[in-house]
């Protein structure tokens, strides 16, 4: 597995609401699986329920928010990386040290972890920056040096402001056909290629000198490298033509294209594991359109 392309990386899986973002992640997970990867889902999405049963689980895991001391909006540890940009304190988990009941993990090498949901906390205790500080800092150990992370986050842009990205590899922002869909994956595309310019966050609002150094130093390291685009929920070739020719007006790189499948919404309506076939044949190209991208990538960076 040495030469594996997306060992020991952090991808991102972005996009709007309903775009499918968690299908995805559970499509590309169980690909990278099937290619002999160890594969950490990092469940991000603060809102969406249910993917541990798409993966087979019964139950899911308990949220990391947890394990970490709570949100600081309900007395907690965790802060908003927004106002309080300090890395978070032990964020590099060791699996053989922590309680199990934290994750779920199968036989073939998959590992599902849930950040925190903010549905239940009360008034006044909703946001989920907390959550966002997680997704940016977690690194979990203890599941072999040759794991890829996927990181479901989740809809809109505001984590992208809140610097999650910047501690990912690759972005896949999930385009559905609606118009939301291609403005959300251009201003994604801007706000990695503004990072890799180095242009640093909005600090304006922070009064301590120390956390106004901690966000600029977060964004100097930054690691990210690009952000793709995959179309999802496509009903035929016209359709995936049309959005195909929009996406590239906006110089947008799109991996690959997943059809609408009937048995993936029956599959999240039940409570199942997502047993797309077509779907999953439809991930295994984009998965290796991906790889031969990131090669050439390689290839320019070396020459």
């Amino acid at each position: 597995m040495i030469n594996k392309k997306f060992s020991n990386k952090r991808i991102g899986v972005l996009g709007k609401g309903g775009s499918g973002k968690s299908t995805i992640t559970v499509l590309l997970a169980n690909v990278l699986k099937s290619l002999g990867y160890t594969v950490c889902v990092l469940d991000a999405d603060s809102t969406n329920y249910g993917i541990h049963q798409t993966f087979g689980f019964n139950q899911a895991p308990t949220s990391l928010i947890d394990y970490f001391g709570g949100d600081i909006f309900s007395g907690g540890e965790v802060s908003c990386p927004v106002d309080d940009p300090t890395p978070l304190p032990n964020a590099n988990i060791d699996l053989t040290k922590i309680p199990n009941k934290y994750y779920s993990s199968d036989e073939e090498g998959l590992f599902l972890f849930q950040l925190g949901k903010i549905g239940g906390k009360g008034p006044g205790a909703g946001c989920d920056g907390p959550i966002s500080k997680i997704a940016r800092d977690l690194k979990v150990e203890g599941i072999g040096n040759q794991a890829v992370t996927l990181i479901d986050i989740k809809a809109g842009l505001e984590d992208s402001a809140r610097g999650v990205i910047t501690s990912m590899d690759w972005i896949i922002t999930v385009v559905d056909p609606s118009t939301a869909s291609f403005e959300i994956a251009k201003d994604i595309k801007n706000i990695v290629s503004q990072i890799k310019n180095g242009e640093l966050p909005a600090t304006a609002h922070l009064e301590s000198p120390e956390f106004i150094e901690d966000a600029k130093k977060i964004y100097k390291e930054a690691k990210i490298k690009e952000s793709f685009t995959i179309l999802n929920k496509i009903k035929n070739k016209k359709t995936e033509k049309y959005i195909s020719n929009i996406l590239n007006e906006k110089e947008l790189n799109i991996i690959g294209t997943i059809y609408e499948d009937d048995s993936i919404s029956l599959s999240w309506l039940k409570g199942k594991p997502l047993k797309g076939v077509k779907a999953i044949e439809d991930m295994k190209k984009a998965v290796e359109k991906l790889e031969r991208i990131v090669k050439e990538q390689e290839v320019k960076l070396l020459s």
